[in-house]
């Protein structure tokens, strides 16, 4: 009845349910039952938040930091992002031009919201974060997803790209290092890229939350390094989430051309107001404090990475890139589909996930959440014996399909 008397609105009913909390929903479950699941489903790194931050948030709550705070977030903590652009990359943002949000997803949401008319077109490079596209859609563009090649590492292929622009096409959103395939866009592709985005007068929305997190040798190239006069069509978008164990803090923050940021303060004023006054300094000492945290989590995630690809490769009929950033793989199970289970046949990347939940009690997200039904994602942000443990629980389960 009430169903009939409370009508959802259309926005609603376009977006599907995540397939990663059906997935996480399941396994908790299985667990709570008893079940010794490993997961390797979470994306969010398995070390505590460090000992100073944490002091820090405690220490804003006995000096009556628990009230609301400017929009944008607190003038501190706006200056010492502006600090970390100028030491890592050189590039001037003015406290202005910062917005601290409820976690990088929330800055997102705000930034599409801030940006998009109904029919405007946003290219997404897929495989690709999961809440990209209905973020998109709650705002009332289109998705357009565009295609990225195993072959090539998931590197942005131009001409690709370019096949995609229309006169609607208003923005295009860079995810490197990615989730979920732990790619890393080359300089040449972003080069190219550059062109297409100056071309049609592009938005770039870049999404860095993993840039800390990168196992190449030197710089990570960025959009921004490589065009530089592409900086008042660039949103950046970042957090302390990853790169100091902060996901449950949620603080994210934003840095764009001012009248975008403004825009952006608009919505968030009539949304959340502003982000939780003590994680705003603990996100604080995160950032002008001791930066040695993110080395020691490399250091830990190295061999897990260098175990989790080789085990894959090893795989039979299992293809697997090796992740350039970030603390994901996403191997291509596709030449498993069409093989039966004793509870029937694997179809695709959602029933391959279920299966494997099911016969060897291990937790992970299927592709088809990020754009890729060939692949699943495995997160290598736990520990090595769960990671032998779920290597050998796979192997064994994959070899049991007929």
């Amino acid at each position: 009845m009430s169903s009939e008397i409370i009508q959802l609105a259309d926005r609603v009913l376009q977006v599907a349910p995540s397939p990663t909390l059906a997935v996480n929903a399941k396994a908790k479950a299985l667990k709570a039952a008893g079940a010794d699941v490993l997961n390797f489903s979470v994306g969010e790194p398995d070390f505590q938040t460090p000992d100073h931050v944490c002091d820090a948030g405690k220490q804003a709550i006995d000096d009556g930091h628990t009230r609301y705070t400017p929009v944008p977030g607190v003038l501190e903590l706006r200056e010492a992002i502006c600090a970390r652009f100028k030491a890592d990359h050189g590039w001037d943002y003015e406290p202005d031009q910062i917005q601290v949000c409820c976690g990088g997803k929330h800055g997102l949401y705000t930034s599409f919201q801030a940006l998009l008319n109904p029919g405007d077109e946003v290219l997404i490079p897929a495989p690709y974060w999961v809440s990209y596209p209905p973020m998109v859609q709650l705002a009332g563009g289109t998705p357009v997803i565009v295609p990225l090649d195993e072959k090539r590492d998931f590197d942005l292929n131009p001409d690709t790209l370019a096949s995609y622009v229309t006169d609607k096409t208003r923005a295009i959103v860079l995810n490197s290092p990615s989730n979920p395939t732990g790619a890393v866009f080359s300089a040449e592709a972003l080069a190219a890229v550059a062109e297409i985005i100056r071309k049609h007068k592009l938005l770039v929305i870049s999404d860095d939350m993993y840039e800390t997190l990168i196992f190449m040798e030197g710089k990570l190239p960025h959009i921004l390094d490589i065009a530089p006069d592409l900086k008042e069509q660039t949103l950046i978008l970042n957090g302390v989430s990853k790169s100091f164990s902060m996901t449950g803090w949620r603080i994210g923050y934003s840095a764009g051309p001012l009248h975008l940021i403004k825009a952006m303060n608009k919505i968030q004023s009539q949304s959340t107001s502003n982000p939780a006054a003590p994680s705003q300094y603990a996100a604080l000492a995160a950032l002008t404090g001791p930066q040695d945290f993110t080395k020691m989590m490399m250091k830990s995630f190295r061999p897990r990475r260098r175990f989790i690809v080789d085990s894959f490769q090893a795989m039979k009929g299992v293809s697997c890139v090796e992740p350039a950033g970030a603390f994901y793989v996403f191997p291509n199970f596709s030449s498993y589909y069409g093989k039966k289970s004793k509870n029937g046949e694997i179809t695709g990347s959602v029933s391959l996930a279920d299966y494997l939940l099911d016969e060897a009690l291990v937790a992970t997200v299927p592709g088809a959440a990020f754009g890729s039904d060939e692949f699943i994602r495995f997160s290598f942000a736990t520990s090595m014996e769960i990671i032998h443990e779920g290597m050998e629980r796979v192997t064994k389960a994959l070899e049991e399909l007929k």
